[in-house]
């Protein structure tokens, strides 16, 4: 499987907006997070998942998520392509990135704030995730 947006909508009227991604579903939901990073360390890098999917959407600010697909999971390549999404509150969408990526999260704007659905059980994380040096792969070069 492939990274992939899925879009959604806005819809705002004299009571207020909503914002909505009807094409995702959360059948395979397990867990959610809401990240905010620190403005002293805005990137949070990098962080891959053998088998579970991350799916990512904006609350507020704005951010890049940056993902590579790992090629081997104990020395991967230091020259994987670097892939790249805005995600904005205002661009209501989720960012699906499957399992066997890495990913690095930056935010953009003071106070923003991310919320990452995963499909892998808690009781699982602990053979599935894998950590990189913040710089293993370089996002601002």
């Amino acid at each position: 499987m492939e990274p992939k947006i899925i879009q959604g909508g806005n819809f705002s009227d004299h009571r207020g907006t909503i914002s909505y991604v009807n094409d995702f579903s959360f059948r395979d939901i397990e867990r959610f997070y809401i990240i905010s990073n620190s403005d002293a360390n805005p990137v949070r890098a990098w962080q891959g998942h053998k088998l579970d999917a991350k799916n990512f959407y904006c609350l507020s600010g704005s951010f890049k998520i940056h993902f590579v697909k790992i090629d081997n999971w104990e020395q991967p390549s230091k020259d994987l392509v670097i892939e790249t999404v805005f995600a904005s509150a205002s661009d209501s969408k989720i960012i699906h990135i499957p399992a066997g990526y890495a990913n690095a999260i930056e935010s953009l704007e003071s106070d923003s704030k991310l919320i990452s659905f995963s499909t892998l059980p808690l009781s699982d994380v602990s053979e599935d995730d894998v950590r990189y040096d913040s710089n293993y792969w370089k996002i601002n070069d």
